[in-house]
């Protein structure tokens, strides 16, 4: 009888262990590199958007939001289930391959005393030539650029840019768009 309320001690404290890992899993956004996230999409079935932090090292805006909005758990939530997350340091040296393009740094040998005034090419060609930080990219499940959004963002109007592509709001408000567009067209026609 004591080895049983022994073991049923044992199991509850395994299952506490086992539930308090999963609760741990979900502090945090599951931050990947950019060359991951274009693997990851590649593969069959995937159905994640990617998000992209295009950050630098220097930047305190960026430090901000990674000290709050991205810590907010309705945040982590939401991005750990819908999106590819990544952190992109516009200034790395690293070499990125998108579409059979190689990306690199502008300077490909780095400067020791700082990388500041250097940036990577591929956050050129995301950010089209308009460099600043923080800066957040949303691709679709095919890897095509669906928006851009810069600067600071407080954790609800963040969740709402989230939202608005994840829940696939985008699709229906240029279809809503198109439909306008429509019947401004057939209007004006039908005043000739």
């Amino acid at each position: 009888m004591l080895k049983i309320k022994r073991m049923n001690k044992i199991l509850l404290l395994v299952g506490v262990l086992i539930a308090s890992l999963g609760a741990v899993s979900q502090e945090k956004i599951n931050w990947i590199s950019m060359q991951e996230a274009l693997d990851l999409s590649n593969k069959k079935g995937n159905t994640k958007k990617i998000f992209i932090d295009a950050y630098t090292d220097w930047c305190g805006w960026c430090k901000k939001m990674d000290a709050s909005t991205f810590t907010d758990p309705n945040v982590i939530k939401f991005m750990n289930e819908n999106y590819l997350a990544v952190k992109f340091d516009a200034e790395s040296y690293d070499t990125i391959t998108y579409r059979g393009q190689k990306f690199y740094n502008s300077q490909p040998k780095p400067d020791k005393k700082s990388r500041r005034g250097t940036y990577h090419y591929f956050a050129a060609a995301l950010l089209d030539g308009q460099l600043s930080y923080p800066s957040y990219i949303i691709m679709d499940e095919n890897q095509n650029r669906l928006a851009i959004y810069k600067g600071f963002m407080q954790t609800e109007p963040f969740l709402s840019v989230i939202k608005f592509f994840g829940y696939e709001q985008h699709q229906q408000f240029s279809q809503y768009l198109y439909g306008e567009f429509e019947r401004t067209k057939q209007a004006s026609q039908d005043k000739k």
